[in-house]
């Protein structure tokens, strides 16, 4: 058996995640039928850096999985693309060592969250920016986001449903991409909780409005609770942008 890493791309609009859930379409569910037909019928279980919600998407999803089959490493990628749904496509793959684990050998992930600011809706970013019109305090942003670079306990930007209990992560960089009609949150850290990007961005268009203030940042971070921060963001503005090994 041979260990095999790949880099996936995928548009998450049709997804109900990541994660494979009863009679609902997700990544996992998808490619995991491709390398069952691949391997005559036999399950081929796969496992990534980590899940990704309804509607997100990823430009570096990482995932691995053990065959019998060996063949080239472009074969492997012309092989998998040619039987995947137009929604998913692997970018890259590689034979690794056996002790290789897509997540648990990471060391960090980027992410990154598309806002559109221009004033009307756009029909064709719908499913891929948050569409927010409303002015912004870019400058009282930044300040709070430099606040939040660091290692914190992040309690009050994971969502009350996670089931992980060590909430003491690591931001590496917080930084914000300006275009003519976007801005794009860029966050590198260690690892992230449940929502945590998603409620970190709320919480920043909250500042930038004027309803928080950068000087709130510390307190919401030392009271551990998640009403104290802003709101959690949708995510089909999300992506998954690259797992760091």
């Amino acid at each position: 058996m041979k260990r095999i890493k790949c880099i996936v791309a995928y548009d998450g609009t049709h997804f109900q995640g990541y994660q494979v859930q009863p009679n609902k379409r997700t990544v996992q569910g998808e490619i995991e039928q491709v390398l069952a037909k691949m391997h005559k019928n036999q399950q081929v279980k796969i496992y990534a850096s980590g899940r990704t919600d309804a509607n997100v998407h990823a430009k570096g999803q990482v995932f691995h999985f053990d065959s019998s089959i060996f063949m080239g490493e472009d074969r492997w990628v012309m092989a998998l693309n040619a039987l995947l749904p137009e929604d998913i496509v692997i970018l890259h793959a590689q034979y690794v060592a056996n002790d290789f684990h897509a997540r648990f050998s990471n060391h960090g992930k980027e992410y990154r969250y598309r806002i559109l600011r221009k004033k009307e809706r756009d029909p064709f970013l719908r499913n891929y920016t948050y569409h927010y019109p409303f002015p912004l305090n870019l400058e009282k942003m930044k300040q709070a986001m430099k606040i939040l670079e660091g290692t914190h306990d992040f309690t009050s930007f994971c969502s009350a449903k996670t089931s992980v209990t060590d909430h003491i992560r690591t931001i590496e960089s917080f930084t914000l991409i300006e275009t003519a009609e976007e801005l794009v949150f860029q966050i590198r850290g260690n690892g992230f909780l449940y929502n945590m990007v998603r409620i970190i961005v709320g919480t920043m268009l909250e500042v930038g409005a004027g309803k928080l203030q950068p000087e709130n940042i510390p307190a919401i971070l030392e009271g551990r609770d998640r009403s104290l921060a802003g709101k959690t963001v949708p995510g089909h503005g999300l992506y998954l942008w690259k797992v760091f090994y």
